[in-house]
């Protein structure tokens, strides 16, 4: 391909893209047009070829070009319903030649960044308030996300109701530590217990008054019991109880 054409085409892509002159990478994309084809022979710089076709830098064209991003973003937007996430506009830039590549969005900063930049150009021209919808939906979304985060999760406090056995008899009690209750029962009662089940639970004192109750009329002195080997089963199937 020859100057010419090359310029031709510059001018072609640029007249699709609403005046935005192609950047190398989604010329050689578009078109086929490999760099060998006209470096070093026609021009040592991409900007040099641009500057020929008519496309110099200049402040007037970097705002246009920035306002034609942002259309293009709105585009895919308002195709998915939704803001893009970045593998979507990477996806997009591969499958759409006239997409931008998604390293062109960063020219506005951090993730959202390109957000605050479309909900101020939707906010002055008629015609996005599907857009500006989206844009409220995501900062309240966005709101929620950093009000729950701020908020530190409530930590549960839990005891144990445990059932140890002295002897013949066993105690149903309750205790932050059954490992330390059953040191302090040993140093109490002749014969040291051993601790048979423990349940963890937010609520130590409703399950221990649940299994007295239940076991009232096997009850001895102070929380001692006489109990069978069906009501140690029926103690060791609780677990948990949060």
């Amino acid at each position: 391909m020859n100057r010419q054409q090359i310029m031709a085409e510059i001018k072609r892509i640029a007249l699709d893209n609403g005046g935005q002159a192609p950047g190398r990478q989604a010329f050689e994309r578009t078109t086929g047009v490999k760099m060998s084809e006209r470096y070093p022979h026609i021009w040592l710089r991409w900007r040099d070829a641009l500057a020929e076709a008519g496309y110099a830098p200049n402040l007037l064209q970097t705002k246009v070009r920035d306002e034609v991003l942002i259309e293009k973003y709105i585009g895919f937007a308002r195709e998915l319903g939704r803001f893009p996430v970045e593998g979507e506009i990477r996806r997009k830039a591969r499958e759409d030649a006239s997409f931008p590549s998604h390293s062109v969005f960063s020219r506005f900063g951090g993730k959202d960044k390109p957000l605050q930049a479309v909900a101020a150009h939707s906010s002055k021209t008629s015609g996005f308030e599907d857009i500006l919808a989206l844009c409220a939906e995501r900062d309240t979304k966005s709101t929620h996300a950093k009000a729950a985060k701020r908020e530190p999760e409530k930590k549960i406090v839990t005891e144990f109701v445990y059932l140890m056995k002295s002897g013949p008899h066993y105690k149903i009690g309750r205790t932050n530590s059954v490992g330390r209750r059953g040191s302090e029962l040993a140093i109490k009662i002749p014969v040291p217990p051993r601790t048979i089940h423990s349940v963890e639970t937010d609520d130590p004192i409703g399950v221990e008054s649940y299994w007295h109750k239940r076991f009232a009329d096997k009850r001895g002195e102070g929380e001692w019991f006489v109990l069978t080997q069906e009501d140690v089963k029926a103690f060791k199937r609780w677990r948990r109880i949060v």
